[in-house]
């Protein structure tokens, strides 16, 4: 604690407050310029996360074949079997027959003789094979309940196990569907399968069935492959639900008659997948032009700690409102990134067919009714002529597909415009990546962060220059103090000497 003023009177530390505070004039701008470039940091991020976000869904809404594949199914027996495209672009229709279907392997245990009870007396192990071929062996413990045995079975072999507590038994079905059997042999621990009825003459045929008292035997069941005639084609799968032909079938009842079935291009969803590709484009060029042309206000400058002190919170929160506006205005990068997107709209882009006069089809948005906002205030927002989008898809939805996902990495501009728009978007968001880094990066990886901890240097070495000639300011004061003590003494003894005091 310093005290001045002792001698001469002078309110010495608000003199030194005063004299400090214009000392601090250049360390609170380069505080006031570095909380700026925090500001612009945040920003530049933010912009950055809705340019990957905006990338995401280019990919998984405009770029997927499955969103512009999609398909209105007609079947004369919808109650025997269903049908999807899976990625089939054209309209496709055909005959099936459905012969059998895909069952499961199944084995029940004879009644088991005091089922509520049983518990194992001895550690055991079983061998299940399931149809699929897998063999798997099954540990039980000492004391294992009924509970504990289905539990152990289902979770590690190719079967399902359950007890039914009213019948005493124990039932399992393989976990696949498809021709087999499930074999279920003793390995060790005997007990085990006498005593839960898991073993018969189908199961294991080196026991004789008359081990085991009448009723007692495990049955089983082999599972069967699904049999359907395609096109009149004979084919097997293992289950009720298979691939084929880029059409997914799920077989719901075997009738052993002739099914028909044909596709037409589901418009109204594909319109909804471009009408999608449209709102996210139109939301981040919204967002991204709001950021270059937000106003900067140059008379509200970032607030000291000082500054802060003497304002009232709404007056601070009005303030920083105006001194963080503005940090990306008239961003070079942003302004690019958008410039760069309105080339790629309307790039014409190759649908793969030749005209009449032998020259390459194109395709470009305005063909199929999307078109450029005519008011300027929306700085190029799109709009769709939904009449004329849906007629197009309805009669060309493979060139449609084409022009927002078409391939060719021979030709960048000849890539439909969604892979292009994204191509562009990553490139913007690598570039603006280098300046602002990202969440976790260090400030050294990247520019402005490396300008921050520069800044941060510089503040240091202020803060240790403050203290200096605070504390010079001290000695000095400190100084005039004793040198006016000093003089005051003098007088006095001068007074005195001269009878001053008589």
């Amino acid at each position: 604690m310093r005290i001045g003023g002792l001698a001469s009177g002078i309110d010495t530390e608000s003199i030194i407050k005063d004299l400090m505070k214009a000392q601090r004039i250049p360390l609170d701008k380069v505080t006031q310029k570095k909380q700026y470039f925090e500001w612009q940091l945040n920003d530049y991020r933010s912009a950055n996360r809705d340019l990957k976000s905006y990338s995401t869904k280019l990919f998984d809404n405009s770029i997927l074949s499955k969103n512009f594949n999609q398909k209105n199914v007609s079947i004369s027996a919808p109650d025997d079997v269903s049908i999807k495209s899976k990625g089939n672009a054209d309209d496709f229709s055909g005959k099936i027959k459905v012969e059998q279907l895909a069952t499961n392997a199944t084995m029940q245990s004879g009644e088991i003789d005091g089922h509520a009870k049983v518990k194992l007396a001895a550690d055991a192990e079983l061998t299940i094979t399931s149809p699929n071929g897998t063999s798997v062996d099954v540990k039980f413990a000492k004391d294992d309940d009924i509970n504990a045995i289905v539990k152990k079975i289902t979770e590690q072999s190719g079967v399902r196990a359950f007890y039914d507590s009213v019948s005493g038994k124990i039932g399992m079905s393989a976990k696949d569907s498809g021709i087999g059997s499930i074999e279920i042999k003793f390995k060790s621990g005997e007990d085990l399968t006498s005593t839960l009825s898991l073993r018969g003459a189908s199961s294991d045929p080196s026991v004789p069935s008359e081990i085991f008292p009448p009723g007692k035997a495990a049955t089983f069941n082999a599972g069967e492959n699904a049999i359907v005639h395609y096109n009149g084609m004979r084919i097997e799968r293992e289950s009720n639900t298979f691939e084929l032909d880029g059409m997914e079938f799920t077989l719901k009842a075997a009738n052993n008659k002739e099914i028909t079935f044909n596709s037409t291009t589901d418009t109204e969803k594909v319109f909804d997948t471009i009408k999608g590709f449209v709102d996210d484009y139109n939301k981040l060029i919204e967002d991204l032009n709001k950021k270059i042309r937000e106003p900067k206000y140059r008379s509200f400058q970032p607030l000291s700690t000082e500054q802060k002190a003497d304002m009232k919170e709404k007056e601070i929160e009005l303030w920083e409102e105006k001194a963080m506006s503005g940090t990306l205005r008239n961003d070079p990068e942003i302004s690019k990134l958008l410039s760069a997107m309105r080339n790629v709209l309307n790039q014409p882009i190759p649908t793969g067919n030749t005209k009449a006069d032998g020259k390459p089809e194109t395709i470009n948005l305005s063909s199929i009714g999307i078109t450029t906002s005519s008011n300027y205030l929306e700085h190029g927002k799109l709009v769709i002529d939904e009449k004329k989008l849906k007629a197009a898809i309805a009669e060309n939805p493979q060139s449609v597909e084409k022009l927002f996902n078409n391939q060719d990495e021979t030709n960048p501009k000849n890539q439909g415009i969604a892979r292009q728009l994204r191509a562009t978007v990553d490139a913007s968001q690598a570039a603006i990546q280098k300046s602002a880094g990202k969440i976790g990066d260090s400030n050294k990886a990247f520019s402005l962060g490396r300008t921050l901890d520069a800044m941060n240097k510089q503040i240091e070495n202020f803060e240790t220059r403050m203290k200096m000639v605070e504390s010079r300011y001290w000695k000095q004061f400190n100084a005039m103090e004793n040198a006016i003590q000093r003089a005051n003494a003098q007088s006095a003894s001068l007074m005195s000497a001269l009878g001053g005091g008589a």
